[in-house]
């Protein structure tokens, strides 16, 4: 059975009602999933008409059944009612950044609830959200603080390479002193969980050093594979995770775009971003892992393009990558699996 997508629609004054109306027209978002779009009718009616789409729209409330999902013709839109469809493309308003807030929270709703089983989201204007009265950074932190989640992490992925973070938006230094043996067990435990929920049976994780040759047993650093990396791969070892490391970062990305690994640990932001957009930066997809209750979200890899919003010309292919990911890792029946806690 598909699984329910909720596509949330961003800031309507950007790209993402386009984005949507071009990706529910793809053939290949139906052969994954029943999508249902989380915004307003009238900026997905609006888009609909400047793309050219076929589909009609039909509106829903949020606990409503999702009886037509089946059809491509109808896209579902669970509307919240606040009426921002006409507002102007590629310029900041609070009512936008408000709206795109909202419907963040009713997917977040609808998902803990069971009627949706994932949220591919279109991008938001941060400055828009900050003057709708919402002072978050971005997506990550508005769906933690929904949730209630404190430990978190971004896992980044392509067709052929998934890598998630110890540290992201922290420079070198702090990186460093933020990478502790508690988080890299977390984290291995993050990417442990998330894709055995999406059915996969036994993950193979590899952990990147931090040093030149993972530190080549303290000829390079001092020390920070064996203080900081070991002690947290040994205890996932020990519950029966199939993880391995440190290994050196210029040939483990490799190894796992061969097909030794299924995920790699980076310890820092560039360390996983830069294999990630040389492999595939059209189809780079941005996952939040570790939201209480399994929830998976995934991301387009662009911002709201206000210089091009409402002339047809933006590329949907991110968006289409993050609904293939959000349906593939999405939680899968009977597939909910818990490692041995080590002693």
């Amino acid at each position: 059975m598909k699984p329910f997508i909720g596509i949330t629609m961003g800031d309507v004054c950007g790209v993402g009602p386009e984005i949507i109306a071009k990706s529910l027209m793809d053939g290949a978002v139906h052969a994954l999933c029943h999508p249902v779009v989380i915004g307003d009718t009238g900026a997905l009616e609006r888009a609909r008409d400047l793309v050219g789409a076929p589909f009609t729209v039909r509106t829903l409330a949020s606990d409503a059944p999702l009886d037509d999902a089946a059809d491509p013709r109808v896209a579902l839109c669970v509307d919240p009612g606040l009426s921002v469809g006409a507002l102007p493309y590629g310029e900041v308003r609070p009512e936008a950044g408000h709206a795109a807030y909202e419907f963040i929270r009713i997917a977040v709703d609808m998902a803990q609830s069971g009627q949706i089983s994932a949220i591919a989201t279109a991008p938001l204007n941060k400055e828009a959200l900050h003057a709708g009265g919402h002072l978050f950074p971005g997506h990550t932190e508005i769906l933690a603080d929904l949730t209630g989640t404190t430990d978190y992490s971004m896992m980044l992925a392509t067709p052929k390479l998934k890598v998630i973070h110890l540290t992201t938006h922290v420079g070198m230094l702090e990186a460093v002193r933020r990478i502790t043996p508690e988080r890299t067990h977390r984290v291995i435990r993050l990417a442990w969980e998330v894709l055995t929920r999406s059915g996969m049976a036994s993950p193979r994780i590899a952990v990147c050093g931090i040093n030149p040759h993972a530190g080549e047993h303290g000829l390079f650093g001092e020390g920070e594979e064996e203080l900081k990396l070991a002690p947290g791969i040994a205890k996932a070892k020990a519950e029966g995770i199939d993880v391995s490391g440190p290994w050196p970062g210029d040939t483990v990305f490799f190894r796992a775009m061969r097909g030794d690994f299924d995920v790699v640990v980076a310890c820092y932001h560039d360390q996983g971003h830069i294999p990630v957009k040389l492999m595939s930066i059209d189809e780079g997809v941005n996952i939040t892992v570790g939201l209480n209750g399994g929830l998976i979200r995934t991301s387009v890899d662009h911002g709201t393009a206000f210089d091009i919003a409402g002339k047809n010309i933006v590329r949907h292919e991110s968006l289409i990558a993050a609904i293939r990911f959000a349906t593939e890792l999405a939680p899968k029946e009977g597939a909910t699996k818990r490692p041995r806690t080590s002693p």
